[in-house]
């Protein structure tokens, strides 16, 4: 396989390195060809310099900053459209997802388009349990789908299926976004199951009310969107009503 793995960092010094060596040591295992690449989603702390240190010592890490944070979703956005090989595989900065889970997803790669998980295990606070209980039961509400983990921060897709999809979102719902267009598309998207593991340092930043409030709206507009009465229509189609 040619790998491109990416994460984004923001208040991540204290990880940015040993998830950066969790995923070199993944990739030569894996990979014939690959990269690391670092987002650094202008973060306040030193996970820059970090990443910039790691990428002068290893030739296949790649360090991309915003000059200031623009969100998660965008983030995702700019490792997506950085990333040059075959199969993408990307995770959070924060090391609460094992990178040997992607082992799982690459067992699938031969059956799906795009690979999500779903957290079977989850060493979150009760709050955060019932907010990704919730936000997830309204995702299938609203977009009629089955998926039963839309926000997990870790996932693989073939990068040719990149170029055919118009993302949009900056915040977290970007990993929603990715999926539900995939599904719409009529690519292939598969499921696995992972655990996750408690933060070492700092807090997570997704169920903050700002990320709340952006990632409900980012919903309610890419709903909007693809139940209109334009999207991805056939050529010479219309739905427009003839008086």
């Amino acid at each position: 396989m040619d790998i491109s793995l990416f994460f984004p960092v923001y208040n991540d010094e204290n990880t940015v390195a040993l998830v950066t060596e969790k995923a070199l040591r993944f990739c030569e295992r894996y990979a014939q060809n690959y990269e690391v690449i670092i987002i650094n989603d202008g973060s306040p702390d030193s996970s820059g310099d970090i990443a910039d240190r790691l990428a002068l010592q290893h030739p296949q890490v790649k360090v991309i900053h915003h000059k200031t944070n623009q969100g998660y979703g965008a983030a995702v956005r700019s490792g997506l459209r950085a990333a040059q090989y075959e199969w993408i595989c990307f995770t959070d900065g924060d090391d609460e997802y094992d990178i040997e889970d992607f082992s799982k997803l690459i067992r699938l790669k031969d059956f799906y388009d795009l690979i999500i998980t779903f957290r079977y295990m989850r060493m979150y606070s009760n709050f955060r349990i019932v907010c990704s209980l919730a936000y997830n039961a309204l995702f299938r509400i609203l977009f009629n789908t089955h998926y039963r983990d839309i926000s997990t921060g870790l996932r693989m897709i073939r990068r040719e299926l990149v170029e055919e999809l118009e993302l949009e979102s900056s915040s977290p719902f970007i990993g929603a976004e990715l999926t539900v267009k995939t599904m719409l598309k009529g690519f292939r998207v598969g499921e696995v199951g992972i655990q996750t593991f408690p933060r070492k340092f700092g807090k997570g930043a997704s169920v903050t009310i700002p990320n709340i409030i952006s990632t409900i709206r980012e919903m309610w507009r890419v709903r909007s969107r693809i139940f209109s009465t334009d999207y991805d229509l056939p050529e010479n189609r219309s739905r427009k009503t003839v008086d």
